[in-house]
């Protein structure tokens, strides 16, 4: 898995985990499928600040 920023960016192998900042832009994309573990705070949107059919209702687990 790769995590792309704007200015540059992070190729994750498994076991390894990385820390994105509060606000950062980022990309994250995989050419196979990948499982991921993902850990954020509650209520945080998963598309941003942008609010689409994509962005999930809070407290629903997927």
């Amino acid at each position: 898995m790769t995590i792309d920023f704007r200015d540059g960016k992070v190729a994750l192998q498994s076991g390894e985990m990385f820390v994105i900042p509060k606000g950062v832009e980022h990309r994250p994309f995989a050419d196979r499928e990948c499982k991921i573990m993902l850990v954020e705070k509650a209520g945080t949107l998963n598309t941003g600040d942008v609010q689409s059919g994509l962005t999930a209702k809070d407290g629903v687990w997927v």
